[in-house]
C-alpha cells in the first residue's frame, strides 16, 4: 500500500519540482518531546514534501500566471497548497491530512518540526550542535540546518501528508545521507547558517547538482511584501 501511494505521489509531484519521502509517525515522535508529537498512532503512514530548485519554474511561475487574480497571500505557500489539494483528490477513498510548514497551533508552536520530519524520513540530514564533538560556541544559541544530498541547502520543506487509515508497521527507516561528515565541515556549516545565513553560503557546503536560478535567488532575497511585484502581481501583500 505504501509503495502504491508513494508512486502516485511521485508521479503527481515530480513534474512540479516537489519530492515526497515516506516515514512512520512513530519515527518522528520518538525523537521529540511529547508537546511536539503528531497525534496519530506510531505506524501511521506520512510523507514529508520538499520543494527542489526546479519548483520555481515548473510550479510557481505557471501557477502565478494562471491564478494571478486569486493570489492574496504568499504565492509560494498558495501554490504548494493548491497542488497538494489536487494531489489529495487522487485518493478519494482515503483520508489525507495536510500540514503546512507555516501553520501554527493555538499554543503558537508549529504544527510540525519540518527539519526533524525530513531527517527521520531520510530526505535530508538535520545537522545540529550535538553532531559536533568539540563545540566551539560556548553559551551562544546555535540552530541546526538540513542539508539535502543532491541540493545541499537549495531546497525547502513545505508540508506533511498524513494517511491516518494506512498503517505501515513493516516500513523500514532509511537513514539520511550524511553528506557533511567531517567535524570541520559541520562546524563551518553551522557557523555559516547561524552567523552568515543571508549570503546563502551554507547552501553550498557540499557540491550540489542543482541550485536556485538567479531569478529565484532574487525572489527569495526580496522582502515578502515586495515579492508580488517581482512576479508581476499588482496586489499588495496582506
Amino acid at each position: 500500500m505504501e509503495r502504491r501511494v508513494a508512486e502516485q505521489l511521485r508521479s503527481a509531484l515530480g513534474p512540479l519540482g516537489l519530492e515526497a519521502h515516506a516515514f512512520k509517525v512513530g519515527w518522528y515522535n520518538a525523537v521529540l518531546q511529547p508537546a511536539f508529537h503528531l497525534p496519530y498512532p506510531d505506524d501511521t503512514l506520512a510523507f514529508v514534501v520538499l520543494s527542489t530548485p526546479s519548483m520555481f519554474d515548473k510550479a510557481l511561475k505557471p501557477f502565478v500566471s494562471k491564478e494571478r487574480l486569486k493570489i492574496i497571500r504568499d504565492p509560494v505557500d498558495q501554490c504548494v497548497s493548491h497542488h497538494l489539494s489536487r494531489v489529495k483528490e487522487k485518493f478519494p477513498d482515503q483520508r489525507v491530512d495536510i500540514m503546512f510548514d507555516y501553520e501554527m497551533l493555538p499554543s503558537r508552536k508549529p504544527k510540525f518540526l519540518a527539519q526533524t520530519a525530513a531527517h527521520v524520513a531520510g530526505a535530508a540530514y538535520y545537522y545540529q550542535r550535538k553532531d559536533v564533538k568539540l563545540d566551539p560556541w560556548g553559551k551562544k544559541k546555535i540552530f541546526g540546518v538540513c542539508i539535502h544530498p543532491k541540493y545541499g541547502g537549495w531546497f525547502a520543506i513545505r508540508a506533511l501528508l498524513l494517511f491516518p487509515a494506512i498503517q505501515v508497521p513493516f516500513l523500514e527507516q532509511p537513514p539520511p545521507v550524511d553528506c557533511v561528515s567531517s567535524e570541520e565541515k559541520r562546524i563551518e556549516l553551522l557557523e555559516l547558517f547561524n552567523f552568515h545565513w543571508q549570503d546563502g553560503r551554507y547552501r553550498d557546503i557540499i557540491e550540489v547538482k542543482e541550485r536556485y536560478s538567479e531569478e529565484q535567488k532574487t525572489y527569495f532575497a526580496t522582502p515578502p511584501a515586495e515579492r508580488f511585484r517581482l512576479l508581476g502581481l499588482s496586489q499588495e501583500a496582506p
